[in-house]
């Protein structure tokens, strides 16, 4: 029905009969001559219809927005001063010879220029959104994502392999996704959080270099870059160690970012530790285009009387610690005040602070209302080590270490967003070094901070076990612009070491071999050492394209409440379908 896309065109297509078929972006009607910007994935084009052409001229007289079209005529340059170099297709026109409307439009519920539309009213019209230039983008971009990272792993000896989706929930993670059973009534499948274990069992399987692309489903509260179901490019290889596979990864993102978008990504990526991570930017996801960084002072205050100081310093799990701001002592009385309800929000007290007028007068050129609490030795020695000068201001975080970590690490994002000391750019970074084991108070027990199938770097049980607090993993994350991309780890590969961990994690042994008898099983009959990563496809794209939503890169999304505007998912099943599962839903109290 076509012979072109309407992006494709351009000046080298000159006299050349051409057909054509999309939307029409818009209509104009000018003093007897009509213009029709025609669009397609590709692009748009300008159509133009002179009353000479009487048959298409007349049809074009009927055309409204996003009608569809099908048109035939030769390529023209536009008249001087007429031509738009902001478009690829901006130096010519096609001179409209033949016209047929394909299929009428009603009024859209928004135009497609439109840049204030309610999401909600985006996704009912999911449809139309799509539409969009800047989003027909987008998934461009995602397919070329999609087929990059393929062509990478097939040339690197990976093999695409496809794992179930409906497999078994697992006790660890996020609330699965239940799938009742209808042979085996009362038995439930989970929808998969991650085919990690069937990924293990592959490198078990001889496989020894796999990936794939998959959908992977997580019951959990929802933010801007999360979902209820996402996409991973999931990888896992056999007879590799972290430097290893580290650096086959981050070759196939420069490679991506290079192919795609004409970008050189650093060669190699920084590496961090974890626990650098945490003491200088308050978060093991840290955004290096941000200069701001935290400065521990507790030895500074651990003597002095003011108690909101000095406890948490003397505390074994307290912090207290100090953000500079460069020239922040413009900040005005109400900024100050909105960063300490900010601040709160993370479970922070409140937010101390030093203005410095004049370093040079010593107490006399600072400005705060904590002065009159500090000596001068204290004082001294938190300008000296947070490299203080004319200009700034210093705020404080003293509490719990994870509430001075969280707020500060937050409280940093937010002001250099604020005052626009986010650099241009892209920076990548390993962060690596993760604790094993994370304690939670209220439970009472260790959880893993990745999951429990990850390998600690000791190869001694006993080690592990007398002091699992202490014990690092062999786990990495791969951190861009303050994202999580990617995440992963070297496996456990041995039985006796899985089932130490398990203990630690409270997972008896009955439990784990309900739950992970399979994976018992099979470690048993010569499981290579091997590790894995996984990238969320999602938010790298989201990156890549710009977005400030991982909805914005997923063709039909859920909101915030984890439903579908579009089809009014999730609905209710009839009583024919329940009884065919054997179960019967229990009416909602008010």
């Amino acid at each position: 029905m076509r012979s072109h896309y309407c992006g494709q065109l351009n000046e080298s297509f000159l006299e050349q009969e051409v057909t054509l078929c999309g939307w029409v972006h818009r209509r104009r009607d000018h003093g007897g001559v009509i213009f029709v910007d025609l669009r397609d994935r590709a692009g748009l084009v300008q159509i133009v219809f002179d009353p000479a052409v009487a048959q298409a001229f007349a049809t074009a007289e009927k055309v409204r927005n996003e009608y569809v079209l099908q048109v035939k005529g030769h390529i023209r340059y536009r008249p001087e001063g007429t031509q738009n170099l902001d478009m690829p297709t901006g130096k010519i026109e096609v001179a409209g010879m033949q016209l047929e409307i394909l299929n009428i439009a009603e009024t859209p519920p928004f135009q497609l220029d439109e840049t204030t539309v309610h999401e909600e009213t985006r996704l009912r019209y999911r449809y139309i959104d799509l539409r969009r230039p800047s989003m027909q983008a987008r998934f461009q971009l995602r397919a070329q994502v999609n087929r990059i990272v393929r062509n990478y792993l097939d040339d690197n000896g990976f093999l695409e392999i496809e794992t179930p989706m409906l497999t078994k929930a697992t006790p660890e993670g996020a609330r699965d996704y239940l799938v009742p059973s209808r042979t085996h009534q009362g038995h439930f499948f989970a929808l998969p959080q991650s085919p990690q274990l069937f990924k293990q069992l592959l490198m078990m399987s001889g496989m020894d270099r796999y990936y794939q692309i998959v959908r992977c489903f997580r019951d959990e509260d929802l933010r801007a870059d999360r979902q209820p179901e996402f996409t991973q490019l999931d990888i896992e290889m056999s007879f590799i160690d972290e430097s290893s596979l580290r650096d086959l990864m981050e070759n196939m993102i420069r490679h991506l970012f290079k192919t795609t978008l004409a970008i050189d990504l650093p060669n190699p990526f920084p590496v961090m530790s974890y626990e650098t991570a945490i003491n200088l930017y308050g978060s093991d996801k840290p955004d290096l285009r941000n200069p701001l960084q935290l400065t521990d002072v507790a030895d500074l205050v651990k003597d002095v009387e003011f108690k909101v100081f000095s406890a948490p310093a003397n505390d074994q799990k307290g912090r207290v610690a100090a953000l500079r701001v460069p020239q922040g002592k413009e900040l005005s009385r109400k900024q100050i005040d909105d960063y300490t309800d900010f601040v709160a929000i993370y479970g922070a007290k409140g937010l101390a602070y030093i203005k410095i007028n004049d370093i040079s007068a010593g107490r006399e050129g600072l400005q705060s209302p904590i002065l009159k609490f500090l000596p001068d030795d204290a004082i001294q020695g938190i300008l000296e080590r947070t490299k203080a000068s004319d200009g700034d201001v210093i705020f404080f975080g003293a509490d719990k270490a994870k509430v001075v970590t969280e707020a500060l690490g937050a409280l940093r994002l937010k002001i250099g967003e604020d005052l626009k000391m986010v650099q241009q750019g892209w920076q990548p970074l390993w962060v690596i070094d993760f604790p094993m084991f994370e304690w939670d108070e209220k439970e009472n027990r260790w959880f893993s901070l990745h999951h429990p199938f990850t390998a600690p770097n000791v190869a001694d049980i006993a080690t592990l076990e007398t002091n699992p607090g202490a014990c690092a993993s062999r786990a990495y994350d791969m951190v861009l612009n303050g994202s999580e991309i990617g995440g992963g780890s070297i496996r456990i590969h041995n039985p006796e070491m899985q089932a130490a961990v398990f203990r630690l994690l409270s997972i008896g042994e009955e439990e784990a071999r309900e739950k992970f008898g399979f994976l018992l099983d099979a470690l048993k009959y010569g499981c290579p050492p091997h590790g894995g990563i996984a990238f969320g496809l999602d938010r790298l794209v989201m990156l890549m394209s710009g977005a400030t939503s991982i909805r914005d890169v997923i063709a039909f999304p859920k909101t915030q409440t984890a439903s579908c505007p579009l089809t009014s998912a999730p609905s209710i099943a009839s009583e024919a379908q329940l009884r065919e599962l054997g179960i019967r839903v229990k009416p909602k109290l008010n």
